[in-house]
């Protein structure tokens, strides 16, 4: 077999194939028992048939089809192991010639990992920033233990609708004086200012009592999810039934003891600054080495091929719709509610997908040079953090992955460990610490 192959870029390969004429013969005669082996001819016992009967029945192109795709596959398997690369896309085919007595001609392209020339990986630094809780911290956060045990309650009679209160309301939409289509809601909950409503609707609102019927008018978005009010000027009867307002909890003994274990307010304030500050220490941990890591990225020299985003991007869309499904949500309601298409949803994953493909290609890289590999006692750990954290057991996990076929991304899981341990323990910034140096076996899980 003779290949040659042309790069057309960093990322395209040309790979040219000639397969000799008796390799041909060999390979077509084999599809042809192929093919009798699968298929019933009257007459004659399943494998038995001569090939004649079989190209009569089938036709000869059915039997160079069955023994092409062997010979294209080998030949294609052996090429990439020549040229040391790994395909990201399927290979277009082109045959040039395909008969029995003639060598086989044909072309594959295809598109590549691109070469990654990787830069400064050890020794790198980056700043680790210090730790600080202050009372304003603490302030902050015992303000948000308040809002969130906050109660609704009903405002006194004749108060008047103002931003963050809650409204209870009837309300039917007009577009040119008649009702459309999902414009109507009975009882609604809306907070005024929270923008669940289209622009311009909830601020109008501000200043109507309970039991009172306002107009308001609007005008729909240009990027409106329905066609048929895409701009449209539109006109709303909303009946206020009831204003409820938060009542926060007064900040004192009483409070500590509703919300936690503690029996005073200081020893709640004291809790609540120590949370923050192991918060805070994990946030500067992770800051600390996640830019060791993009140093390395960016040290590297590498283009990414906007087919490998677009694959990330399908990837991150898959697991998205997952979780919606979870929560009994399906993408094209998401999609409705958020007022997006799903090119635009496409879109505001692009630049996360083009970061983590970056990363993959780098510490991809940086395993092979290192000659990193993943054991058998890498797995069998991996498989038991896994089962500990879905409480069931190793072998289930293991029957899971295997099924699924996930053991390939489970051994990049290991290596990518494995680059971040090489990385933060060969840092030299004073704050790789015991602590920085153990967050290589957890951090970017």
């Amino acid at each position: 077999m003779k290949v040659t192959s042309e790069r057309i870029d960093n990322h395209k390969i040309v790979f040219n194939f000639e397969i000799p004429q008796n390799v041909v013969a060999k390979e077509v005669e084999s599809a042809y028992k192929r093919i009798a082996g699968k298929v019933n001819i009257p007459g004659f016992r399943k494998g038995k048939a001569p090939r004649k009967i079989i190209e009569r029945q089938f036709g000869m192109q059915m039997i160079l089809d069955e023994a092409f795709e062997k010979m294209a596959s080998d030949a294609y398997r052996e090429a990439l192991k020549q040229e040391d690369v790994e395909p990201v896309t399927q290979p277009e085919v082109d045959i040039e010639t395909l008969e029995e007595d003639k060598p086989a001609v044909f072309k594959a392209t295809v598109v590549v990992k691109p070469e990654v020339v990787l830069g400064d990986y050890r020794g790198l630094t980056a700043e680790k920033k210090a730790v600080e809780v202050t009372d304003e911290d603490v302030a902050k956060e015992l303000e948000k233990m308040r809002e969130y045990n906050a109660k609704l309650v009903v405002v006194e009679e004749g108060a008047t609708l103002d931003n963050g209160d809650m409204a209870v309301i009837d309300y039917e939409g007009f577009v040119d004086d008649v009702a459309f289509e999902g414009g109507k809601g009975a009882s609604y909950p809306l907070q005024i200012g929270s923008g669940t409503f289209i622009p311009g609707f909830e601020e109008q609102l501000i200043g109507a009592k309970a039991g009172e019927e306002k107009e308001v008018n609007v005008k729909f978005p240009d990027e409106y999810h329905s066609e048929e009010l895409k701009g449209k000027d539109a006109k709303f009867i909303v009946k206020i039934q009831d204003i409820k307002r938060k009542e926060l909890p007064e900040l004192n003994d009483d409070f500590a003891k509703e919300v936690s274990s503690f029996e005073t307010l200081d020893e709640l304030k004291a809790d609540v600054k120590e949370k923050l500050k192991a918060a805070m220490e994990t946030k500067s941990r992770d800051d600390y080495n996640n830019a060791l890591i993009q140093t390395a990225i960016d040290n590297a020299e590498f283009g990414v091929p906007d087919v490998m985003v677009e694959n990330q991007i399908n990837s991150i869309l898959e697991s998205f719709e997952y979780n919606l499904t979870l929560r009994g949500v399906n993408l094209d309601l998401y999609l409705k509610q958020m007022n997006l298409t799903i090119e635009q949803l496409r879109e505001n994953y692009r630049e996360p997908a083009l970061k983590e493909v970056k990363r993959d290609l780098v510490l991809g890289a940086i395993a092979k040079k290192e000659e990193l590999v993943c054991t058998e006692q890498d797995l069998k750990f991996e498989i038991e953090k896994m089962a500990a954290s879905y409480q069931t057991t190793p072998a289930e996990v293991r029957k899971a992955i295997q099924k699924t076929g996930r053991i390939s991304a489970l051994v990049d899981t290991v290596l990518r460990k494995k680059v971040y341990q090489l990385i933060f323990h060969s840092a030299k910034d004073e704050a790789n610490d015991t602590t920085a140096k153990e967050e290589a076996s957890t951090s970017e899980e």
